[in-house]
């Protein structure tokens, strides 16, 4: 257990999420970062400068080995390519630092289970990096499911989809087998989001995807199947205009959120109705999720709680993405 009030950080990597992570990883209350590093010489001074520019002491590495080293960094964030999220965790699990993973955590099963097991041989805490599930507006949704306005959840549908810039062109370079495409980009999102409602496993997933040359997914729809009739309806694209929302339908009438991502200065705005007439909308309070996510694994790791997200969790959303990749790629249903 940590005596002092601020757990320290280090960053594994120049990656474009910096713009959000760098800012939270300096505004949470119980977080300092210390150093970043990366592969690409003068990345990581760039990339301080850029998005902490008034932060000092902060150590810029070219070479994210070095963040492994200092004997500072006690936590890192782990941005780098979805491939890549494997091998990083577990070095860094073996230097003894607790380890917040940029989804996807892995792209098999088998990797996390070796993190988890890692991560109790080093007594570190690791977590996947589903940012949008610390935006308190989640907690809002579920408060309004449970006082029964909507009824038993029967049906939800995550649509989540943004035309592909030529900057960001490298999220399809690589095929779905090193982590390319929409699926391990933004897929694994609208199926984590629709996991919030339904426990457990589906018992099925059936999915149809577009593919480009480089072996890569830009767009998928699919369903899941909870059984008793409940199901699940993912649906996202690098080809179609931007979409993030979630929409819950019960047995007494539905409920939406209508911006699970949220950019700075978004407004959370849900909304629902009932059969029986009533409307309502809930303008709720702009919050940084980032910043949360940091200061909620920042506890856990100071105070010793498990963290909000599981290894188990990350282990049955990758089951679910595999096994919706190999039903799109098979044209069957595949059951778990």
């Amino acid at each position: 257990m940590n005596e002092h009030k601020k757990l320290r950080w280090g960053i594994l990597g120049a990656a474009r999420v910096n713009e959000r992570l760098m800012p939270a990883i300096v505004d949470a209350i119980n977080a300092e970062l210390v150093a970043i590093g990366s592969r690409r010489p003068g990345a990581a001074a760039e990339t301080l400068a850029k998005y902490a520019p008034h932060q000092q002491g902060v150590r810029a590495y070219d070479s994210p080995e070095a963040i492994l080293d200092d004997d500072e960094i006690e936590a890192v964030y782990l941005p780098m390519a979805n491939g890549e999220h494997a091998e990083w965790a577990l070095r860094a699990i073996e230097k003894g630092k607790h380890v917040l993973c940029e989804k996807p955590m892995a792209l098999k099963v088998s990797d996390i289970e070796a993190i988890e097991a890692a991560a109790h041989r080093h007594n570190v805490t690791v977590m996947e990096g589903f940012m949008y599930r610390f935006h308190p507006q989640h907690s809002r949704v579920l408060d309004v499911l449970r006082s029964g306005e909507i009824g038993e959840v029967k049906t939800v549908r995550a649509s989540f989809s943004f035309m592909m810039k030529p900057a960001r062109m490298y999220r399809i370079a690589d095929s779905i087998d090193q982590g390319g495409g929409a699926m391990w980009d933004i897929g694994c999102y609208a199926i984590h989001s629709l996991r919030l409602f339904f426990d457990g496993m589906p018992e099925s997933v059936t999915a149809v995807a577009k593919y480009i040359e480089s072996g890569a997914d830009t767009a998928c729809s699919g369903v899941l199947d909870f059984g008793d009739g409940k199901y699940a309806h993912f649906d996202f694209s690098f080809e179609r205009a931007r979409r993030c929302e979630y929409e819950v339908v019960g047995t007494k009438g539905g409920l939406k959120c209508h911006g699970v991502w949220q950019n700075p200065g978004d407004i959370p705005v849900i909304s629902w109705w009932t059969e029986g007439g009533r409307q309502s909308e809930e303008i709720l309070p702009i919050a940084d999720h980032f910043r949360l996510e940091i200061e909620h694994f920042s506890d856990c790791v100071l105070t010793g709680k498990a963290p909000a997200l599981s290894l188990e969790d990350a282990k049955t959303n990758c089951r679910i993405i595999v096994g919706a990749l190999q039903s799109a790629e098979d044209g069957r249903v595949i059951r778990f």
